[in-house]
């Protein structure tokens, strides 16, 4: 017994004296601390991580720097992600998308939303909001079903979204499945190039994050047809939501995207915690309350445990969803 209890002892110094520096409170050191965002550039997920990491970057002492590796509806760079060192030296601004849906839509993606990234911050939620380009002769959400009906032998109305699987792809998946009228998809690998091309009107259609959308409806050259929240939002208070077009079948249609921020499984804890701790605060500041209010998004203010269970219920919603819908990645 005495044996074993000195060899226990043992381990346990090796161990605790092979711990890196960050996880005895040393962390950061310094050296660049990579936020990869598995978005182009120009969506929500790029323009909330940039606002963030440099205002960590400063309360940090280090650079925070951003890795655009966009594809897959946010598979692609979160994979990358999941690999990545557990040293605190990679953070993810993981998504609705990344984290909860594509796991259902794709046979397979090369991570466990779960089990591959430990939760540090719920950045917030916004609903999405259907826009057409400002030269559109569609005005309300019953234009468009009735234009896509109209167009069914040529596949409905074109829709762009960030990629398959990604919560505007599913808001559009949602809405044909709910009012059983036909579109067509057209994924791009992020939310900048897809808004662009409704903008330009390659494509008639969009839901996109108030974050994107907001300054080109301001700017009048998208029109909002209908947010996807179940009540109307502050930023857009003249915008219907589905549900209040009194359609049939839509009464209840809601779909809420959300951003938040992951780090790879085996992160130490001390570092988890100082990471949330930071942004938090970041995030608590009344001028970030403001431009979060500004993108349409609702601030959260979970604990990493909360998060973790409610990615959870999350990711069952969205396989229900996915499955009732049969939905299918391209």
């Amino acid at each position: 017994m005495q044996r074993r209890t000195l060899i226990r002892t043992a381990m346990a110094g090796l161990a605790a004296g092979s711990l890196p520096a960050f996880a005895q409170g040393g962390w950061p050191t310094g050296k660049a601390i990579t936020y990869l965002v598995p978005f182009p550039a120009g969506g929500t997920t790029d323009v909330l991580g940039r606002i963030i990491s440099q205002q960590l970057g400063t309360v940090l002492g280090t650079s925070v720097i951003i890795d655009n590796r966009g594809g897959a509806g946010g598979s692609v760079g979160s994979e990358i992600a999941s690999r990545a060192t557990p040293d605190g030296y990679t953070m993810l601004g993981g998504t609705i998308s990344s984290h909860a849906i594509n796991v259902s839509l794709y046979p397979k993606i090369g991570y466990d939303p779960i089990k591959s990234f430990a939760p540090v911050t719920l950045i917030g939620t916004n609903p999405v909001v259907l826009v057409v380009n400002q030269a559109s002769p569609y005005k309300t959400l019953k234009d468009v079903l009735d234009a896509s009906k109209a167009k069914a032998a040529a596949g409905g109305l074109s829709s762009a979204s960030a990629g398959t699987g990604t919560s505007q792809h599913l808001a559009l998946e949602l809405l044909a499945y709910k009012s059983g009228v036909k579109f067509t998809h057209v994924p791009y690998k992020g939310s900048g190039p897809a808004i662009q091309d409704v903008i330009g009107g390659q494509v008639e259609m969009m839901f996109d994050t108030t974050v994107v959308a907001g300054p080109h409806i301001q700017s009048g050259k998208l029109r909002a047809i209908a947010v996807t929240s179940p009540k109307r939002i502050a930023s857009l208070p003249d915008v219907p939501t589905v549900a209040e077009s009194g359609l049939p079948g839509l009464s209840d249609f809601s779909v809420v995207s959300w951003q938040a921020i992951f780090v790879p499984t085996g992160t130490p804890a001390p570092v988890i915690d100082r990471m949330h701790k930071e942004i938090r605060t970041i995030l608590a500041k009344p001028d970030m309350q403001e431009k979060l209010k500004g993108f349409g998004m609702e601030p959260a203010d979970m604990t990493t445990a909360q998060i973790a269970a409610f990615q959870k219920v999350e990711v069952e919603k969205w396989a229900a969803v996915i499955k009732a819908a049969n939905i299918k990645a391209e």
